[in-house]
């Protein structure tokens, strides 16, 4: 099977490496044409556009920074689409958007599935990502060994849609954590509490979280960069709260999250990494937030392995 990689940038390059890792017969695709030169050094072929990408290829992978140029893309894609041929979006983007985009393959015969990763870019690098899937159950069964090569743990979502309602409230869910982290350990360095105590405390209490485990400490040892910035960051928690709106529900927190993450674009820039927020509260103290002893970067140490499906036990 010759599958196809469009977009090669923080996620996406990880998520096709762990492909080419594995075997499979790659067709990437980036407008920045020295990542693709990269890819084709280590084995991949280069797809030229993404309709010769799809006339190539039985499955195209998509892992695009937006809605735009996710339809920018598929507008090229789909002259070329075909019964047999399947479409993976990757990207986080807004469910009624993939639907709509789906619903022009699947005219054409061809299959659509959508498939957001959560979990870091560094377990991404190393394949232990978890995956969401929205599609029919058969086209799920279909495509799950090729999602296992690219994730750890597999879930499938239901239909269509549901994988982007379901990602987004993931992403909304870690960026309240990070905006608490910041005020607790801030708080922490003001009441003269050794921070690398705090970070075991929180470590080993029910006040921990897998954002603290793995951002905590790139705040900590000044290198702050998580690889996902604060326009990612407002892209998603703004589809949480376009859900919401949506649906006639309430929420109180969500909006002064997006309040807050403004201020840190509007402060910091719009491609500043997510865990610099913490420092609106530094410069609003005075305080330094840094510890010896915490990684520059993330490394995962879980080992690789092939992935599998996991099913809701209720």
């Amino acid at each position: 099977m010759r599958v196809g990689f469009i977009g090669l940038g923080n996620v996406g390059a990880k998520l096709s490496g762990s492909l080419l890792r594995n075997g499979v017969d790659l067709y990437v695709h980036d407008l920045e044409t020295e990542l693709v030169a990269g890819f084709v050094a280590r084995g991949a072929r280069d797809g030229g556009s993404p309709a010769q990408l799809m006339q190539a290829c039985d499955t195209v992978i998509t892992c695009l920074p937006s809605p735009a140029a996710c339809a920018a893309v598929m507008e090229q894609m789909l002259p070329e689409m075909a019964p047999g041929k399947t479409w993976i979006e990757m990207s986080t983007t807004d469910a009624s958007e993939v639907r709509r985009l789906a619903e022009q393959v699947n005219a054409v015969g061809a299959e659509a599935v959508e498939c957001p990763v959560s979990g870091g870019c560094h377990r991404a690098d190393t394949a232990n990502i978890s995956i969401f899937a929205g599609c029919s159950r058969p086209v799920f069964e279909r495509v799950l060994p090729l999602l296992t090569l690219m994730g750890r743990r597999v879930l499938h979502t239901g239909d269509l849609g549901s994988a982007s309602i379901l990602k987004v409230m993931t992403n909304y869910l870690a960026t309240a954590n990070l905006l608490t982290v910041c005020e607790a350990l801030v708080t922490m360095k003001a009441a003269g509490l050794d921070l690398a105590t705090t970070y075991e405390a929180i470590k080993i209490s029910s006040g921990t979280s897998f954002v603290h485990e793995t951002e905590s400490q790139l705040i900590l040892s000044g290198s702050r960069d998580v690889n996902f910035t604060m326009d990612l960051v407002l892209k998603d928690i703004g589809l949480f709260q376009k859900i919401a709106d949506d649906l006639g529900v309430p929420l109180e927190l969500s909006p002064q999250i997006i309040s807050i993450m403004q201020d840190g674009q509007a402060r910091f820039g719009a491609r500043a990494q997510s865990d610099r927020i913490i420092e609106r509260l530094e410069q609003a103290t005075g305080l330094s937030v840094l510890a010896d002893g915490f990684p520059e970067a993330l490394v995962d140490d879980e080992p690789e392995e092939i992935g599998y499906e996991v099913r809701p036990e209720h």
